[in-house]
């Protein structure tokens, strides 16, 4: 089959971007659609063949298969494609296509096209807001296009309306919150919020490798129910310093924007394996920026969405000294706490649900390795360890990557698409499982206590340790606890009413506490 649109463009100037065309068209016998692993194949009779040009080629890309920003940038970068631009723009000034084929030029390069401008006809739009995220609309008057791209040149996330990104839009965070306080009553859920907290920075910890530090996750805990939601511009710098040395605390060795490589990697038959690179440090400024843009620039549009983008667009651009993953994490409940979706206290413990099991957690990687994975695999044998060399903050690093200029049109227009998917559920679960698991404990806990105190007077904490001891011993009361409590030894029937008591509480939940 004759490939055609970028697929066509593509092999025609030797372009070839990190994240693959998510629309791929051919030529064939009979019109049909297929799916496969997120990708879109369209079959299209010869009738629809262009002509072997840029201009309809371009012109077919941008009519059936979207905008690809990263390809853009690259196709433009090639002199010839510059000058064949500037011929279509001047054989078809007021054509719809034309003109957003030289808004585009112009919008990510740094130069402008020799082009007098538009004087004429009705506006378009840059994006189809039908098939994609959009911004707040300008207007360019050059080009008679109104820019409404979800973020900047500097860093410009590509999401397609799929049917899960739409579902994550209308995904109403509200009404979940709302059930559950029918269920089991605000002041129970206020309650939990407290646990649900620590439980969130615990979890996010357990994500790098760390859940073993009770004092920096307590530290954490404490960022998230203090700072969600109470800084204007989560990525200025002075925010996120303030972020990361409360996170990090008086004792961390690094602290600020990184100056040098960053890498994510594992061992494997005692060799350095490289997963993911994040890119140079002097880009990381402009970075952070341009996601600055995309929260004001999409102000308004569905807070789940902005979430992800900021979230994992974070973790790519992976700025910080150190403290990266957690302030990645923070964002998705600061994001959704400012949008008005998340009332306070409340914290969504999502780094819980990811955590939760080893399916979850195999989620989690698969959708990072949507960016990493085609990245290592365009500049896996580009970096090498060799040379230690000082970095201007005292880094001692030998990591060496020689592409970074190449890949930073990757960085910059990532499709953060599976991403939204990926966060919606992670938050639907985390809604009707995580939180409900939470609510019902609390429920049961407090079930329990009540019972007891029935038969025995005691404060709360030490009915909590009772609670405790005997569901961690199956239901039963251990020698361990009559040695502790020997009122237990004395009282055979009294020790009876308490097994009965916390096993009765606890019979239609299997929460851990």
């Amino acid at each position: 089959m004759a490939r055609i649109g970028y697929q066509w463009l593509s092999h025609t100037y030797g372009v070839h971007p990190v994240h693959p065309f998510t629309v791929q068209s051919e030529i064939g016998r009979s019109r049909s659609t297929s799916m496969h692993d997120g990708i879109r194949r369209e079959v299209y009779p010869e009738n629809y063949r262009p002509r072997p040009t840029l201009r309809e080629h371009l012109t077919f890309a941008f009519k059936h298969e979207g905008v690809h920003l990263e390809f853009l940038v690259r196709l433009y970068q090639l002199p010839e494609a510059g000058a064949e631009l500037e011929q279509w723009i001047s054989n078809e000034p007021t054509g719809a296509y034309a003109r957003r084929a030289g808004f585009f030029y112009e919008w990510l390069m740094p130069e402008p096209l020799a082009f007098a401008g538009v004087t004429q006809g009705n506006y378009v739009d840059a994006l189809d807001s039908e098939s994609f995220l959009t911004g707040a609309p300008i207007n360019i008057q050059r080009w008679r296009v109104r820019d409404n791209l979800p973020g900047t040149r500097d860093f410009c996330p590509v999401i397609r309306r799929t049917d899960e990104v739409l579902q994550a839009e209308a995904y109403d965070v509200a009404a979940k919150l709302a059930e559950l306080e029918a269920d089991y009553g605000i002041d129970l859920i206020l309650r939990s919020t407290v646990w649900l907290t620590v439980k969130e920075s615990r979890a996010s910890f357990l994500i790098e490798h760390e859940q073993d530090q009770e004092d920096r996750i307590r530290r954490f805990a404490a960022v998230m129910e203090a700072e969600c939601g109470q800084h204007a511009d989560a990525f200025a710098l002075e925010t996120l310093s303030t972020l990361q040395r409360d996170i990090l605390g008086e004792a961390a060795l690094r602290y600020g924007l990184r100056k040098s490589p960053v890498f994510v990697g594992h061992t494997a038959r005692y060799q350095q394996v490289v997963d993911y690179i994040g890119p140079h440090w002097d880009k990381t400024e402009a970075l952070l920026r341009g996601l600055s843009s995309f929260l004001g620039r999409t102000t308004g549009t569905a807070a789940l969405v902005r979430a992800a983008v900021a979230s994992f667009g974070f973790v790519y651009v992976h700025p910080m000294a150190d403290g990266n993953g957690r302030i990645s994490r923070f964002l998705i409940n600061d994001v959704l706490r400012r949008d008005g979706v998340l009332p306070a206290p409340i914290i969504l413990p999502v780094s819980a649900t990811i955590t939760h099991s080893t399916y979850n957690r195999a989620d989690y990687d698969r959708v990072l390795e949507r960016f990493s994975k085609p990245l290592m695999q365009r500049y896996g044998d580009r970096y090498n360890f060799g040379e230690t060399v000082k970095a201007g903050d005292g880094v001692a690093y030998n990591f060496h990557f020689s592409a970074y200029d190449d890949a930073l049109p990757a960085w910059r227009y990532p499709d953060l698409t599976a991403h939204v998917g990926y966060l919606a559920n992670v938050i639907d679960q985390t809604l009707t499982h995580e939180m409900r698991d939470e609510a019902r404990f609390l429920q049961a806990h407090e079930g329990a206590r009540q019972a007891i105190k029935q038969v025995l007077e005691a404060p709360d904490i030490e009915l909590d340790v009772i609670i405790r001891s005997v569901r961690e011993n199956g239901n039963r009361i251990s020698n361990k606890l009559t040695k502790r409590y020997p009122l237990l030894a004395d009282k055979p029937a009294l020790a009876e009413h308490i097994r009965d008591a916390v096993a009765g509480a606890f019979a239609d939940t299997s929460s851990d506490e």
